[in-house]
């Protein structure tokens, strides 16, 4: 599969793609927050180094369009009501950890504290809600997002032992860091090396800025809906990279960490993007999907070690995978206790009614092996020597 193709060329030109979403919207103003130097890097890798097919060109053009089309809708909802930027987000509860760690178990069980905001699939995907909204209805928004949930799984089945996809449900905020264009999102769909770069030594305040104001505007929708709470849960496992930005942009913000051995869950994560590798591009690069991945989990999880020493203890809570599969309850009690939050019956009753709807056994086994992807535990525990002393070894 050629790189840099006419067809590529074509599709990722930067004007037409911006030109593009002013058309499909009717709106010009993309608002003051920068992005046009990421979005230029990612489409100049797009154009000259992706291997990309018919339908990965499409997907890709499109999840450009679209966030060029969520800056512009947000940014005339927030002409037409500045009250958006005066949202106060509070001190966030913020899960992160690598892949396969039970960050995602974790974030809709404390999500389901009545007391707390989480941002569910549909908002995440499509945060900006049409300009000729009823909040009286049905968001017409959620109907696209099951749609598209149901699309995914039918493209590739595999998808539904690697992560409960629902619609409705609390998801990461890491589409809504998309469309900063500093995201991680793109390289997990295509293998674009010089936008890999770039992001790797960019500074990403201005993407977690960004973040903060669609938090503020989703806040601002759910207060339209008649839904207050008292803070936000955040979870994805990019936050690893990203503490000391984290925490300059939300000063309040508090962590969760969840360990488990990166040999039980780098080969799941390479699993997970060879697959949108191979069904967007070329199937033949497995191995280097898997090495990228290892690196870039490794490079994260080393950055959020290094940033830890930088802040007090209370800030943060360790949580281990097999702790939060016996029951998970205890483990958010105590993290609740040193946030300084109570646990209250309704909160410990709203947690038990999610755990017994959502029991794991419902869904199918994520099965791989570490060959399929040029893996080797030597390898994996080599790349995460000291996070596996500091945080696994500790606890055989």
């Amino acid at each position: 599969m050629s790189r840099g193709s006419a067809e590529n060329r074509a599709a990722f030109d930067d004007a037409a793609i911006l030109a593009d979403a002013q058309s499909r919207t009717g709106l010009s103003d993309f608002g003051p927050d920068p992005f046009r130097e990421p979005m230029g890097v990612l489409l100049k890798s797009l154009r000259e180094e992706a291997p990309l097919n018919d339908l990965g060109r499409t997907v890709m053009r499109a999840r450009v369009v679209e966030s060029l089309e969520t800056r512009l809708l947000m940014q005339e909802w927030i002409r037409r009501h500045p009250e958006i930027l005066q949202e106060e987000l509070g001190a966030p509860i913020v899960i992160m950890g690598l892949m396969r760690t039970g960050t995602t178990m974790l974030h809709r069980i404390v999500a389901s504290d009545p007391r707390n905001h989480a941002a569910n699939w549909w908002e995440v995907r499509f945060p900006a809600p049409p300009l000729d909204m009823d909040w009286s209805k049905p968001d017409p928004r959620i109907a696209l997002a099951e749609a598209e949930v149901a699309a995914i799984l039918e493209a590739d089945p595999r998808q539904a032992s690697i992560h409960p996809w629902d619609a409705q449900a609390p998801d990461e905020e890491i589409m809504l860091l998309e469309h900063s264009f500093f995201s991680h999102v793109p390289e997990a769909f295509v293998n674009i090396p010089s936008y890999r770069a770039f992001i790797t030594q960019a500074d990403w305040t201005s993407a977690y800025v960004y973040l903060k104001k669609q938090l503020q505007f989703l806040q601002w929708q759910k207060r339209q809906r008649g839904e207050v709470c008292e803070r936000w849960i955040l979870k994805t496992p990019g936050h690893l990279g990203y503490v000391d930005t984290l925490f300059a942009v939300f000063p309040g913000a508090r962590a969760i960490f969840t360990h488990r051995d990166p040999v039980e869950t780098v080969p799941s994560a390479a699993s997970m993007n060879y697959a949108m590798w191979s069904l967007y591009g070329d199937p033949s690069e497995a191995k280097i999907a898997a090495a990228q991945w290892q690196e870039r989990l490794a490079w994260g999880t080393a950055r959020s070690m290094e940033s830890r020493g930088r802040y007090s203890a209370d800030r943060f809570v360790d949580i281990w995978f097999k702790d939060v599969m016996k029951d998970p309850i205890p483990q958010i009690e105590r993290a609740y206790q040193t946030f300084g939050i109570e646990m209250t019956p309704e909160a410990r009753a709203a947690m038990q009614a999610w755990r017994d709807r959502n029991p794991r056994d419902k869904r199918p086994p994520h099965e791989y092996e570490l060959s399929e992807y040029g893996l080797t535990r030597e390898g994996i525990c080599e790349a995460f020597a000291e996070y596996r002393r500091r945080f696994i070894e500790s606890r055989k």
